[in-house]
């Protein structure tokens, strides 16, 4: 009862914003309440406020003792959800398949999968030396084991 509460006052708060989104939600031993938020454009700290606020504010600690904590995804966090990997189209991404590791420009995102494009060195097809070629590959969701986007300084 106390879950669905929660969740259905967390919903109504994203209703509010549809440009954040959910990406977990979980409770805990001792009623403790942790959720995770991702965005189109990001969350930031108000983003965070303002869903704990309409979740607080609407739950009696009298009723039910709890604690609350709201946070953003990492930025070294694996992608789980479609919408994710459409918002960080243009940014390059190590994604691990049942086949190997690529890294690559996420080039493309829809409802089914991504596409990645690369540039990698291959023997010369005549004569000795190397060639810098522009490798392009598709993978569906199902074959992602994980995919993270790759933070350079």
């Amino acid at each position: 009862m106390f879950k669905e509460k929660v969740l259905g006052l967390l919903e109504g708060a994203l209703e509010e914003n549809k440009s954040i989104f959910l990406i977990d939600f979980t409770i805990g031993p001792a009623n403790k309440i942790n959720i995770t938020l991702d965005g189109d454009t990001g969350v930031n700290l108000t983003d965070c406020i303002a869903i704990s606020r309409v979740i607080e504010q609407n739950l009696d600690r009298e009723e039910e003792d709890f604690s609350l904590e709201v946070a953003s995804v990492g930025a070294t966090t694996p992608m789980i959800m479609p919408r994710q990997y459409k918002k960080n189209i243009g940014r390059e991404l190590e994604v691990k398949t049942l086949d190997g590791k690529f890294e690559g420009i996420l080039t493309a995102a829809d409802d089914q999968g991504i596409t990645l494009e690369w540039k990698a060195r291959e023997p010369k097809p005549i004569g000795k030396g190397k060639v810098t070629v522009q490798k392009k590959q598709e993978f569906l969701f199902s074959d992602i084991q994980e995919a993270k986007v790759i933070i350079k300084f």
